[in-house]
This record gives structure tokens, C-alpha cells and sequence, in this order.
């Protein structure tokens, strides 16, 4: 399901229990997990140095941090809303609309958002936190990530700011959506939940990070941010279906970054291909363990013929890294640029071999299995 628009039209998918001691008088403590012998009163030095907590303390709740990281962030989101290509006029045209959210990440103006948000968008307006309107000046898309990068004419923007990496991340830590769900009179909408699930492969070309944030048609390319403020990725995808709850998706901020300055650079990404064509394997497909190799269905390129790959070869492993999934594939090439030379250990006639092949520059390998995504009433943001 599209999460950014409002319609969507693409298939896919899918598309502390702390315990306060105070006021001590004589009793033995074990309360701290810690048994002290002896009938005597409990010293100081006894309980390692802990001071009785004054009742007033005590009783004072901590603060929660959300409120706070949702006001600091806000002003790092935008809404984006216009008219979507190949609408129909009439008289209530007008509010014929459609609309996503973005991430600033420049002071001057850029702004990163999902490529859905920005595909057929006509006389699109960005809208900041603080009201203000703007045109969009530039727009480059790279569908593949579903990653787009536009720019509007805009000074002293406050920039959010990315997690350096997503390896420290683990399940069940608390993230905050911010957005513009539904309706763009909802703007800068924020819901809370907990990261469910990493490394996910769902209808992408790169792996995601599952959360139960609630997200909705219009969230797609707001921020999924963590306790620190930081965004750990931009809410892409969700599950929508009778009896499916909570099930969304974002791009995670390593992928995020790494077209972003590609998008900065060149205007497009430029990424290594294989040139062929690879066949994952069932257990890949049905999403059971596997270390089963991909099999090559079509020599696309020159630089691969050249190389002495074949059709029904075998492809484990590049640069000695194992690889069972076009994601993996496109996951690792993330390092690679066009030109690089890698060594592909493969499996030919019942031989394994190396071959060495020279990356050539297209797109990346993405599954073209579908699933259900979701559009009005499915289920993509």
C-alpha cells in the first residue's frame, strides 16, 4: 500500500519496574536482590552507598521524553500536497487532491520523500510546520528505492537528523511515525509504537524496518524516529488487509542516505549491475533460512558473456560474501560503483568456478513477485 497518497495506483506490497527503598531503620535488606546477614542494622557501606530517596522524589513520575521529541522534530517535516496526473475536470476538481509528507535535510531547501509521493504530482505545494508554502523548484526520483529528493526555495530550514546506522537497532524499541495522514488538514500527526521487525524484504528493492506505528495513506515519506530525535528510516509501505494490524514499513536511513547523495551528486543513482538475470530459490521466495544459490535465467551483457557466465549457472557468492536473494544482491552493491571489478564464485556444468566480472551500470535485480499493496482501500503509505 502506497502510504504516501491519499490514492494510490502502483500494485505491489506488499505494496523498569524499579523498586525504591527509603527510610531504613534495622531490618535485614533483600529487597535490592542483595541478602545481608546478621541482625544488626543495615549501614551505609552495607548497601553499597545508597541514600534514602526523599518521599517528595519518590513520588514524582518521570518525565516521557515523547512530547518533546515530537515538538524538536516536527519542524524537520513537511507536507506535500497536489493534484495527481490524469485526473478528470469538473466542477469539484479543485479538490480533486492527493498528498504525502517529507524530511528536510538541508537548510536550504532540500527535502526527502518517497518516490510514489512525487510520480504524476501536478502543481505540487510543500508545506512546512510553521504554515508556510512553497513551490517546488527540483525533483529527482529514483523508484527503485521509492526514494525522491526535491528542493523548494527556502533559507534557515531546521535539517533533521539521521541515525549514523541501523545496526544498533533492536526490536521492540520505542519509534515515533510523524506525518500527514488522510486528510492535509492533519499535518504533522504523530503515533507511537515499537520497531516489530528488521531486515525485512517486503515488495523492495532494499531491506526495511518494520514497525506498529500507526501510518495511513499520507504518511509515506514522513520520518520513523527513535528516543534520540534521530530518523531511523522514511515510512514507504504497509499491510492492508481484513485482519491485518499495525504492519508498516520504512526505508532505513543507511539506504535513505545512500541515494540521497547519489540524488545530490548526479540527479540519479548510478548502481553496479551483474548484467543478468537471476531466479531466486523457493525457500528465498517462501521466506524460510536458506542458503540456497540463484540461478542465472538470462546473460544480459557483454561484460558478462565475456566473463564466461552462462544460463542455468549458479551464482553463492561475491567478493566472498554469501548471497541467496536479490536483495541481498542489491544490499551489498550499496558499497560497489560501476566499473569495480568482483569475483563471483558460481556453480557451471556441476563445476564450481570464480569468475571475475566487471560491473556494468543499470538497475539494480528486484524481485518481480507481487503481493497485494495498497491503494485507496489497500494498503501502501
Amino acid at each position: 500500500m502506497n502510504a504516501g497518497k491519499n490514492a494510490v495506483t502502483r500494485s505491489g506490497i506488499v505494496l523498569l519496574c524499579g523498586l525504591i527503598l527509603s527510610g531504613f531503620t534495622g531490618s535485614p535488606l533483600s529487597a535490592l536482590g542483595t541478602v545481608y546477614g546478621g541482625t544488626g542494622p543495615v549501614t551505609a557501606g552495607q548497601i553499597g552507598g545508597l541514600k534514602p530517596v526523599n518521599k517528595e522524589q519518590a513520588a514524582k513520575p518521570a518525565v516521557d521524553p515523547v512530547p518533546q521529541i515530537i515538538r524538536a522534530v516536527s519542524a524537520s517535516v513537511v507536507g506535500i500536497i497536489g493534484k495527481a496526473s490524469g485526473e478528470s475536470g469538473g466542477p469539484d476538481d479543485r479538490y480533486n487532491l492527493t498528498h504525502g509528507s517529507g524530511i528536510i535535510v538541508k537548510a536550504d531547501g532540500w527535502i526527502i520523500t518517497n518516490a510514489h509521493v512525487m510520480e504524476g504530482l501536478q502543481n505540487a505545494v510543500v508545506v512546512t510546520s510553521d504554515g508556510k508554502s512553497y513551490n517546488i523548484t527540483d525533483t529527482y526520483m529514483d523508484e527503485v528505492s521509492d526514494l525522491a529528493l526535491i528542493k523548494i526555495a527556502a533559507k534557515s530550514l531546521k535539517p533533521a537528523k539521521f541515525a549514523a546506522s541501523p545496526a544498533g537497532l533492536q526490536v521492540g524499541e520505542k519509534v515515533i511515525a510523524i506525518g500527514t495522514p488522510i486528510s492535509f488538514s492533519l499535518r504533522n500527526s504523530a503515533t507511537v509504537g515499537v520497531i516489530s521487525g528488521l531486515n525485512r524484504s517486503v515488495d523492495a528493492a532494499y531491506r526495511l524496518i518494520q514497525s506498529d506505528t500507526a501510518i495511513n495513506p499520507g504518511n509515506s515519506g514522513g520520518p520513523l524516529v527513535n528516543m534520540k530525535g534521530e530518523v531511523l528510516g522514511v515510512n514507504s509501505l504497509k499491510f492492508a488487509a481484513v485482519g491485518v494490524e499495525n504492519m508498516g514499513f520504512s526505508i532505513p536511513a543507511d539506504t535513505v542516505q545512500y541515494i540521497m547523495n547519489q540524488l545530490l551528486k548526479y540527479g540519479e543513482v548510478r548502481r553496479p549491475s551483474l548484467g543478468v538475470e537471476l531466479e531466486e530459490s523457493w525457500p528465498v521466495i517462501v521466506g524460510l533460512p536458506t542458503q540456497e544459490p540463484l540461478t542465472v535465467t538470462k546473460v544480459v551483457t557483454a561484460e558478462a558473456r565475456k566473463a564466461g557466465i552462462a544460463e542455468g549457472d549458479a551464482l553463492y557468492a561475491i567478493d566472498g560474501h554469501r548471497v541467496a536473494s536479490l536483495v541481498d544482491i542489491n544490499e551489498w552493491f550499496k558499497q560497489y560503483k560501476p566499473g569495480a571489478v568482483v569475483k563471483l564464485l558460481m556453480q557451471s556444468d556441476g563445476d564450481i568456478v570464480a569468475r571475475s566480472l566487471v560491473l556494468g551500470q543499470g538497475d539494480p535485480l528486484v524481485n518481480t513477485e507481487e503481493a497485494e499493496v495498497d491503494g485507496d482501500d489497500q494498503a501502501e503509505e
